[in-house]
């Protein structure tokens, strides 16, 4: 049965949201465009910030969805470890989708969703610190990685401090090494200087730039 929902998991991540949604609504083929993968900040690139919001939401429903399925379909004897295990599975088939040659997303909306599922009151702490990290920063590949760091801190805290369950902590381990190996590109024009910009800090370079005597 774990294994059974582990392949659930790997195919309902599998799911390209943001190629269905930009193919839907501009005709274009996602992975053509910007980074070429399938998430939402990739999405709001080819076809605006609605198609964008709509991806990064049902990515996300794809990893609490694997979890929930974990959850219904183990018993509490395998519950935890099935459910990081799902989590981990969604953001593996959302990576690498069956349905597009094994190229996908970055995995940071799956990601979210499923510690969503592992603990519902995470998304009041793990996605408006994302956010911060994104708008304060201006780099969307630090702030995906910033998330399962997050996470692993959240769900550590409460291991130690309220008795969770420490298959959790694990749950944002592997979440970091899926994200950071996706972002292997990412990190190395960030560390050559090249990454793009984004939120208030492109808009005031853009305004330092135009203000510059030609």
């Amino acid at each position: 049965m774990l294994l059974l929902v582990m392949v659930a998991a790997y195919l309902i991540g599998s799911i390209p949201m943001g190629f269905v949604i930009v193919k839907a609504v501009s005709g274009q083929d996602v992975r053509q465009v910007g980074s070429g993968r399938t998430g939402g900040t990739n999405a709001m690139r080819a076809a605006g910030l609605s198609a964008g919001l709509l991806t990064a939401l049902l990515d996300a429903l794809k990893g609490t969805g694997s979890v929930w399925l974990a959850q219904w379909l183990l018993g509490p004897s395998n519950e935890a470890i099935g459910m990081v295990l799902a989590g981990l599975c969604a953001i593996l088939g959302h990576n690498y989708s069956i349905f597009l040659r094994f190229k996908g997303g970055a995995g940071g909306a799956p990601c979210v969703g499923a510690a969503m599922g592992i603990w519902a009151w995470s998304v009041f702490i793990v996605p408006p610190v994302g956010l911060l990290v994104l708008f304060g920063i201006g780099y969307a590949s630090v702030a995906t990685l910033s998330v399962s760091v997050i996470i692993t801190v959240l769900f550590a805290y409460r291991t130690y401090f309220q008795q969770a369950p420490a298959e959790y902590i694990w749950y944002g381990v592997g979440s970091l090494v899926l994200l950071a190996w996706a972002l292997r590109p990412n990190i190395r024009r960030l560390l050559r200087g090249e990454e793009r910009i984004i939120g208030w800090r492109a808009k005031r370079m853009k305004q330092a730039d135009a203000g510059k005597p030609r």
